[in-house]
């Protein structure tokens, strides 16, 4: 019968109500409203995240990028490179400890994420537009909330710093 459906398409609409499943799915068009916004301007959703973080921790090196945007190490190592080729990070051997590079934004660096600003704001105000204002609150208060329960039990936690 028409509109009825099978026992097969009862399997996956079990999938695709799997928590895992709709969270790989949301990221996934996350990121590409990121990059529908940004096209333009070539940079990822994982460039963005490091560029703003160097802006606000400038100096820090590699790891501490890593921790604090709970990416591995040799993610961020191959995109901590292509931003150094692009001109938009520098690095400088740590005052302290010469084994440390530190990393600090460019010019370019500066000037790319001012652009990038507007657009990714574009893109998370896409993302947040399926929800009322009250579902928005909601939504994160509780992607929040799952992050923290088990922020611990990944391969590479965030390494949050407490809010200032």
């Amino acid at each position: 019968m028409e509109g009825e459906l099978t026992l097969r398409d009862m399997m996956l609409e079990d999938l695709y109500r799997r928590p895992g499943f709709m969270i790989r799915r949301a990221h996934q068009i996350a990121v590409s409203l990121f990059l529908e916004e940004t096209g333009e301007l070539g940079i990822t959703n994982r460039q963005y995240g490091i560029l703003f973080a160097l802006k606000h921790r400038p100096g820090i090196d590699q790891i501490s990028v890593a921790r604090l945007l709970g990416l591995d190490r040799s993610t961020t190592g191959m995109v901590i490179k292509k931003l150094e080729q692009a001109g938009l990070v520098g690095r400088t051997v740590g005052a302290r400890d010469r084994r440390r590079t530190n990393l600090t934004l460019t010019r370019a660096g500066e000037r790319m994420l001012e652009r990038l600003a507007e657009p990714a704001q574009r893109a998370q105000t896409r993302v947040l537009s399926a929800f009322t204002p009250a579902e928005r609150a909601q939504f994160l208060a509780l992607l929040e909330k799952l992050i923290h329960r088990f922020n611990d039990t990944t391969r590479v936690p965030l390494d949050r710093e407490p809010p200032q």
